[in-house]
């Protein structure tokens, strides 16, 4: 019988507690946070502190105001009581094997009979944890291991102990993925389960090889990043964001726990450079005194040789742009220093993913979703293994003289990965394959589409036929949008009302949904002066929009992680948005110099002026929105700045989103079509001119903010136009593309552009 939760309780309310409270928040479910009472007039302080943690803007932990009420702060000295009537309770405390098991004595005091217990330990054995506590509450104890920050991590890994009713087990895992929104891995208790395990090896390996090959931290993580799939913090960066005495700590308590002929103590020893850091107070992003820095809006690195921080300037190499887009491969087999750097790293890290099995796990599946929804990668060692094949990795250690795990000598004439019939299958510790399964509401895409045959596809896009749906796929880097990708949405939809399918979804389980059009596309066009084919591009992308809105088909949008520019153009487009409240979504297009040409202006002072009822209201919150480039960070902010409707859904699990999908494809009403809009003219145009002057003079705004500035007023209230001029649908199409092909050809909106392209940040000018 599975346990109801209900309300929960959290100890801890550092960095991981605290996010653990504001997902639990995040759901719509009552959380008491608690910490040590701190001496003073607020003897709250510490689980006060850690609920203001949760508003990083950068990192916000909490997805509304309402899920802020949510959650009820208090300290372990006055507040046990409140976690009586808790249903389950997480302990998030410092890493002390003595404090956490009294504090499991007191909850034996304060809990109710069936509270469940568990830890968000990384490194300590349960068997150790319980030890000495009565059958009644191992019974109920389990360990939840969380990944930082809490609300965008998709991963919990599940212990549980040799006690640990099934039960228990079941409504955890139940839970949180249902009502957290997590991908639930169930793990042996192993020192650092899967993804830690594999994780913190990669990480002190790259950054070990990193010195001994004496490359700096950029060049480390310009390899180390999104070249080999893995996030483009790199390294450096990770230890960085991470905390870089954290992640000694980490890699301490490992070398601690793990068996002595692990691989991992190979790895293990800090670096002096870090020790000599660490006691510098250069901790990584906390402190802003790390591997990297940032001062003012310039970035800087360390110089290993000096200690001293250098401007940092960002490595160019076409061998790491073209193995970004081709393929790991090409990095591996390339005999430069980039090549062998990477060599040197990913070797490592597989073999040691490979010597894991079948010890820590018997599927490697596992470990590959570990460290996709754990670390981010976008592809797991087993998958990437597949990628390059079997007998090329071995091969290459074997002429490096180096050992072959018995796993991979095992399977090295299968795939660890293939399709049976409609089933995706993986390799087994066994040697035989076994169906991948999930619970039944999750369908992802990535494994999904491993089953199917592409109905048409080219190198930035692809669309499938699956249950009567046609699904569409973005897949450029970022996922950013050119003639390929809109060549290839117009397709899905005129085929699939050729096919009378069901409708249309688009979607993808990249991390991001679409950051916006090209910029490589808009650059190459003014750098050869083309501007009839950044028009026609346009015109191309305005009608694709257009066939959206006037399908007799249902078009459904999915959007995870950013929705932004062109790609949130796709969004407003569409019938039914079903978001996950981790979307991040805007029009951000006046940052580079430009305004939105896909219909954005158009939607946004459309649904204003349907919100508001008030033409003069309308325009001006639509000014605002696309002139700041107002960005939501969950769908309930997105609803207040009119980007989704009230009939837009969203969903915590994305995972569960392309099911929930396909099953509202029958039950989707077309978007009516729009009708004509009254303009509010000169007057307001000149107003909206007056607050751009105002604000350029105080020094809130540049020259070519005021000029992007004024673009968009102009769109959203006709310019020169009288008061209550009739503006179709189409005519603001025009008027969008006439803006944004007057501003790519200023010399200021290039030169953001190509400092955007170039050094990852637009200039201010």
């Amino acid at each position: 019988m599975a346990i109801n939760i209900n309300k929960v309780g959290v100890i801890g309310a550092g960095t991981m507690g605290a996010g653990i409270a504001g997902q639990v928040a995040n759901a719509g479910i009552e959380v008491v946070l608690l910490d040590l009472p701190s001496n003073g007039d607020d003897v709250n302080y510490l689980s006060n502190r850690g609920l203001e943690r949760l508003n990083n803007p950068e990192m916000p932990g909490l997805i509304s105001e309402e899920a802020w009420s949510k959650i009820y702060t208090g300290n372990t000295r006055d507040d046990l009581h409140k976690l009586a009537d808790c249903d389950w309770v997480a302990e998030a405390i410092v890493e002390k094997l003595s404090l956490k098991q009294s504090l499991y004595r007191e909850l034996i005091d304060c809990c109710g009979n069936n509270t469940i217990i568990t830890s968000n330990t990384s490194t300590i054995p349960i068997a150790l944890l319980t030890k000495g506590l009565p059958d009644s509450f191992c019974r109920r104890f389990a360990i939840t291991h969380f990944f930082n920050p809490v609300r965008f991590m998709r991963l919990l890994e599940l212990v549980r102990g040799q006690k640990t009713t099934d039960e228990v087990i079941a409504s955890l895992n139940h839970f949180s993925e249902v009502r957290l929104g997590k991908g639930v891995i169930l793990c042996e208790d192993r020192p650092g389960f899967l993804a830690n395990r594999v994780g913190v090896f990669a990480i002190q390996c790259a950054l070990n090889v990193a010195f001994d090959m004496d490359l700096s931290p950029s060049e480390a993580d310009a390899v180390f990043g999104r070249p080999l799939g893995f996030p483009k913090t790199g390294v450096f960066g990770l230890y960085d964001l991470i905390g870089i005495d954290l992640m000694v700590d980490v890699a301490n308590s490992l070398v601690n726990i793990l068996p002595k002929d692990d691989p991992f103590h190979k790895y293990s020893k800090t670096n002096q450079f870090v020790v000599n850091m660490i006691a510098k107070g250069q901790t990584g992003n906390k402190n802003n005194k790390g591997f990297y820095r940032g001062i003012g809006s310039e970035r800087e690195v360390i110089d290993f040789i000096t200690g001293e921080y250098v401007t940092l300037n960002r490595v160019k190499s076409k061998l790491l742009e073209d193995s970004e887009k081709i393929g790991i491969k090409m990095l591996l087999q390339d005999s430069g220093m980039y090549g062998q750097f990477a060599w040197k790293v990913l070797s490592e890290v597989l073999s040691y993913a490979c010597s894991l099995l079948p010890e820590v796990t018997g599927n490697p599946a596992d470990i590959d979703d570990a460290m996709k929804l754990g670390y981010n990668w976008t592809k797991g060692p087993f998958e990437i293994l597949d990628n390059i094949g079997h007998s090329y990795f071995i091969n290459r250690l074997k002429n490096d003289n180096r050992p072959i795990p018995k796993f991979l000598q095992s399977s090295i004439k299968k795939s660890y990965y293939n399709v049976s019939g409609k089933h995706l299958q993986a390799l087994q510790a066994n040697g035989k394959y076994a169906p991948i399964k999930h619970s039944k509401d999750v369908l992802r895409f990535s494994e999904l589409r491993q089953t199917l045959n592409a109905e048409n596809s080219n190198s930035v896009a692809s669309w499938y036929e699956y249950k009567g749906a046609a699904i569409v796929e973005f897949h450029s880097k970022a996922n950013a949008l050119d003639w390929g990708s809109i060549d290839i949405l117009n397709d899905a939809i005129c085929e699939a009302e050729k096919r009378s399918l069901k409708g249309v979804i688009i979607h993808n389980d990249s991390q991001h949904f679409s950051c916006g059009v090209s910029l490589w596309s808009v650059r190459e066009c003014f750098e050869i002066n083309d501007y009839k084919k950044l028009d026609e591009f346009l015109k191309h992308f305005q009608s694709t929009m257009s066939l959206m809105r006037n399908s007799n088909l249902p078009i459904i949008s999915a959007p995870v992680g950013m929705s932004l520019g062109g790609g949130f153009e796709v969004v407003l487009h569409t019938d039914q948005v079903i978001a996950n409240t981790n979307s991040v979504m805007g029009l951000v297009e006046s940052f580079v110099g430009l305004v939105p040409a896909g219909g954005g202006c158009k939607e946004i002072l459309y649904r204003w002026n349907e919100k508001l009822g008030d033409p003069k209201k309308a325009a001006w919150n639509a000014f605002m929105n696309i002139g700041l480039g107002k960005v939501a960070n969950s769908p309930i902010e997105a609803e207040k700045l009119a980007l989704v409707n009230s009939s837009d859904s969203f969903h915590i699990n994305r995972d569960h989103m392309l099911g929930i999908a396909i099953s509202k494809l029958g039950k989707v009403s077309k978007t009516p079509k729009k009708g004509t809009l009254k303009l509010t003219g000169k007057d307001h145009f000149e107003e909206m001119k007056f607050w751009l002057e105002k604000n350029l003079s105080k020094g809130f705004l540049t020259k070519h903010d005021k000029t992007v500035g004024t673009e968009i007023a102009r769109i959203v209230t006709g310019g020169e136009c009288a008061e209550g001029t009739l503006i179709t649908e189409q005519e603001l199409f025009d008027a969008e593309r006439e803006s944004f092909l007057r501003l790519a050809k200023s010399p200021q909106t290039q030169a953001r552009i190509v400092s955007m392209l170039d050094l990852g940040q637009t200039t201010r000018n």
